[in-house]
């Protein structure tokens, strides 16, 4: 597959076909090394029979080439972009939309695939495109680090260590359980000093072993790290964990894992609209599950309804 964009029509498929939603063109962005169900030809199929049978289309094989992808679309004139992929995807996509009318149905085509989780939205092909078509349109907030939309997490520390190490290939062997792996090597890194702000007053100073901003409850493993957050109320959840030592990890994630995250000694929560984090040394640091550049500071922000993504009628609500 190539990476230029293609725009293409379907043949349609025999049978009675309904129309597809007024909303305007439709387009598809897909990670083309990503899979769900029968693949990037029973989506065609699919789309077909809900009477779109002509998208435009567009395939990558590298999640940061989508934005660009997205934003074609749009100056094309689509308005719903069905997005095929996982969380790093996704989160490419949303950062080239956020702030502007267009819509995103998510098809979680990843591993992990935290926001159609937080927002219950189906993980079978059929009932996922019927959910972009036909589904409510519900607006989100996002966060903002250093210059990029996010909607699930952000993290610098332990998450990013795990992330980054979980390779392409250690996935598709092992699935989610790849984090797993991973997890059991970043729980010895070396802490790092750090000194947070929340909403402009101090909230932290000293050794940190990870940073975690939330705007959703649910993150790596399905863990509900944040059990009072909404996509949608314009707050943004920051998690501080101080363990040293898989021991002292064991027993943080022990807490979190019955929702009473407040309780560790090794967990500091607040909440609030900004955040300012800075390291004494470069720290590798990860949104929505893609991996980024060591840095020695975050800035963090949310930005309300931000993004609007295509949910069940009556679901949607993370937590």
């Amino acid at each position: 597959m190539s990476d230029n964009p293609v725009t293409e029509g379907s043949a349609g498929v025999p049978g009675t076909a309904r129309p597809a939603p007024a909303d305007g063109q439709v387009a598809v962005v897909a990670h083309a090394r990503k899979s769900l169900g029968g693949g990037l030809g029973e989506l065609r199929e699919v789309l077909g029979r809900e009477g779109v049978t002509d998208p435009l289309w567009y395939e990558v094989r590298k999640s940061r080439k989508a934005a660009k992808r997205v934003r074609q679309a749009t100056e094309q004139g689509a308005s719903l972009i069905f997005v095929w992929g996982g969380d790093g995807t996704v989160q490419r996509c949303v950062d080239a939309v956020a702030g502007t009318d267009a819509v995103l149905a998510i098809l979680p085509a990843g591993t992990a695939n935290l926001l159609a989780a937080n927002l219950r939205i189906p993980g079978e092909l059929a009932a996922a495109v019927r959910t972009g078509l036909h589904g409510r349109r519900r607006a989100i907030d996002t966060g903002k680090v250093n210059g990029e939309h996010f909607a699930v997490m952000a993290g610098a520390g332990f998450d990013a260590r795990m992330i980054a190490a979980a390779s392409r290939k250690l996935k598709n062997r092992l699935g989610r359980a790849a984090y797993l792996y991973t997890a059991a090597r970043a729980m010895t890194a070396r802490r790092v000093a750090a000194v947070v702000e929340a909403d402009g007053k101090p909230f932290f100073a000293g050794p940190v072993s990870c940073v975690l901003a939330g705007n959703v409850g649910k993150v790596l493993g399905g863990i509900e790290a944040f059990t009072d957050a909404q996509p949608d109320d314009g707050i943004l959840e920051l998690g501080v964990v101080t363990a040293r030592n898989p021991a002292d990890w064991a027993r943080a994630l022990s807490r979190v894992a019955r929702g009473h995250a407040e309780r560790s000694p090794f967990v500091a929560l607040t909440r609030g609209r900004q955040f300012k984090i800075r390291f004494d040394r470069p720290v590798p640091y990860e949104l929505d599950g893609g991996a980024r550049p060591p840095v020695t500071s975050l800035s963090i922000a949310v930005h309300q309804a931000a993004v609007t993504i295509c949910v069940e009628a009556d679901g949607g609500r993370s937590g």
